[in-house]
């Protein structure tokens, strides 16, 4: 009996162990977003975006298409050139995910807030908040 129950353990731990690693690939959705928010790429990080997104920049926010939140971050990294971008935290919930990152543009620090969620097979930016730190 007690090997049994050994054997009923270690197959539930091992089913659970798969699971996990199966519905976790690996895969970090922010690391080509940051790549293209360290480079001040605004057409790359718009194939990012959600046809509909709340895009944030300094305090004026705007629920916006996909295209004119492409439009609002160009003009924003026009006249802020980037020099870096590093997140600092994650975390994920269900579908969604966010992310807390410093951005170093035109000689001053950002804070960057992104939320995305996943929308069919892939995840697209929600939300993007950008505010300068005082």
């Amino acid at each position: 009996m007690w090997t049994l129950l050994k054997l009923f353990l270690a197959s539930a731990a091992l089913t659970f162990c798969l699971a996990v690693h199966a519905s976790d690939d690996g895969y970090d959705v922010f690391v080509p977003i940051a790549k293209y928010l360290a480079k001040g790429d605004a057409e790359s990080l718009s194939a990012w975006f959600a046809d509909n997104l709340e895009i944030s920049v300094m305090s004026t926010t705007t629920d916006s298409s996909k295209n004119q939140a492409k439009q609002i971050l160009k003009s924003f990294f026009d006249t802020h050139t980037t020099r870096s971008f590093e997140i600092n935290h994650t975390a994920s919930r269900a579908n969604s995910k966010y992310a807390l990152g410093y951005l170093n543009a035109g000689g001053e620090l950002f804070e960057v807030t992104i939320f995305v969620s996943k929308c069919k097979d892939s995840y697209k930016i929600q939300q993007l908040k950008i505010d300068r730190i005082r």
